[in-house]
């Protein structure tokens, strides 16, 4: 592969790779010469190779939830590389956030002494969609409602990571990490082999422990399920691909039920005890006793298990409040207010629109900010300013207006770029990163995480609904 007309430079963007057309950062040589030793026949067969493993594992994603539109997530095969001094600090900067999250959601459902002190205002709580009142007062096994997340990084102009959003209901695309990894192996094995890169493999083993650990107080051999909402899910490979991994049953609603405060599963045996439950399902659909009665996903009675006691949730119900995108807004005062530590990893700088005065500033420059709703999720109900046009930003200047707690507004973000396979050439393209934790008898961060890339020229929306795909994430050792 020949990278001598690849185009690094960009009035506002950093790439990753290069520093200046033929000109490797420091430590990425080997990767670029082992490209170059390839050749571009090499690589494109190797590309198609790994198209046809994807197709053949069945590693897909659909369209809404509807089990229409099923398709591969589109692969890039030229690794993305983050080096190890940028890894210690992501690394850090995560597991202190996390470490906070938890602590800010034990208070939110708890004495509210954050509020009380003024650092959250009130009325942000209050009008979340996620605050869940059946959880006030709950103490959750081991003290923890957090327990996986999947935080999503972007990289500025300057190089550094920041935190563009905390994803902590239930965070989806680990297997991608994985079945990528596994691809990326096969298809570059000398490069990979060449340099030192941390392994992600051992993520499903420490999920099960993890699980398992929320419930070894009560019993030493926990029993654990995946609770999916079917396979027409958008995320449904990754629900039975983690169920597999783990060794564990995948269960639907119809699979499981309460009784005298436990929760059971269906078997052949008769019915067994059920100790921890991975949702993958939203918190309005968990159980229509308490949530949404009209929910046909979730088990009569689980809440009551739950507050009793008796069965883990992971994550946790209620865990939303700290996943709204108003509230992201706050996070780096509510480490400062728990931990007494400066944060790690920065914020991007964030409009909340029901601060009036934020409000104001965002109504007039809606043509430079991205907005975004406050529950929004997946590239969906945003408007990103610069590529609007008039009639779309009239659209957003009236639903702000009228619910300005509902949105938020942010800098258009140079993202950084990386080396993509596009058609015969290399090309830049922006890319995110979500690396995933595990928050249990301490908290793991998988070396690495789902690299997404808009594969779309000059686009900035990364979702593999809107037209983007991934590629393996290598974290150098050393």
């Amino acid at each position: 592969m020949d990278f001598a007309q690849y185009d690094p430079q960009g009035p506002d963007f950093f790439d990753e790779i290069f520093e200046a057309t033929g000109t490797p950062r420091p430590g990425f040589q080997p990767l670029i010469q082992g490209l170059a030793d390839l050749g571009q026949e090499k690589i494109l067969a190797r590309q198609k190779a790994a198209e046809q493993a994807l197709l053949k594992a069945g590693i897909t994603f659909t369209l809404g939830d509807s089990g229409d539109n099923e398709r591969i997530f589109p692969f890039d095969i030229i690794p993305r590389v983050v080096g190890a001094r940028d890894w210690e600090r992501i690394e850090s900067g995560i597991k202190q956030r996390l470490l906070a999250l938890n602590l800010f959601l034990s208070d939110v459902y708890g004495d509210q002494k954050i509020v009380k002190d003024k650092v959250v205002p009130r009325e942000l709580i209050e009008t979340c969609n996620d605050f869940r009142k059946p959880c006030v007062g709950l103490k959750p096994p081991r003290g923890i409602w957090c327990h996986i997340s999947g935080t999503d990084l972007v990289r500025d102009k300057t190089g550094e990571f920041v935190v563009l959003e905390d994803n902590v209901r239930c965070p989806s695309g680990v297997s991608y990490v994985l079945e990528n990894r596994q691809i990326l192996k096969r298809t570059l094995p000398r490069i990979f082999e060449q340099l030192s890169i941390r392994p992600v493999d051992d993520y499903p083993m420490r999920l099960l422990d993890m699980l398992r650990y929320l419930a070894s107080e009560r019993t030493a051999n926990p029993r654990v399920v995946v609770l999916t909402p079917g396979r027409y899910n958008s995320a449904y490979f990754e629900h039975a691909f983690l169920a597999q991994q783990m060794g564990v049953d995948l269960v639907q609603s119809d699979d499981l039920l309460t009784r005298d405060d436990f929760v059971y599963m269906r078997t052949t045996r008769g019915l067994e005890r059920v100790d921890v439950i991975y949702r993958r399902i939203g918190d309005d659909f968990l159980d229509p006793e308490v949530f949404r009665p009209d929910s046909l996903l979730g088990i009569p009675g689980v809440m009551r298990s739950y507050l009793k006691g008796n069965v883990a949730i992971a994550n946790a119900p209620g865990t939303g409040v700290a996943d709204d995108k108003a509230v992201y807004a706050y996070v780096e005062d509510i480490i400062r207010y728990y931990l007494s530590e400066d944060p790690i990893l920065r914020n991007v700088p964030t409009y909340v629109c029901s601060r009036e005065k934020d409000c104001a500033y965002v109504l007039e420059h809606l043509e430079e900010l991205v907005v975004k709703a406050t529950d929004g999720a997946g590239g969906y109900g945003m408007l990103i300013g610069p590529h609007s046009t008039a009639s779309e930003r009239e659209v957003f200047h009236e639903r702000i207006r009228s619910n300005p707690r509902g949105y938020i507004a942010q800098p258009t973000l140079s993202l950084s770029r990386v080396p993509t396979l596009i058609g015969q050439h290399c090309e830049p393209r922006h890319v995110d990163l979500r690396p995933f934790a595990l928050c249990g008898e301490g908290v793991y961060v998988q070396p690495g995480g789902l690299t997404r890339v808009a594969l779309k020229k000059g686009s900035l929306v990364v979702n593999s609904s809107q037209g983007g795909g991934s590629k393996d994430t290598w974290v150098l050792s050393k």
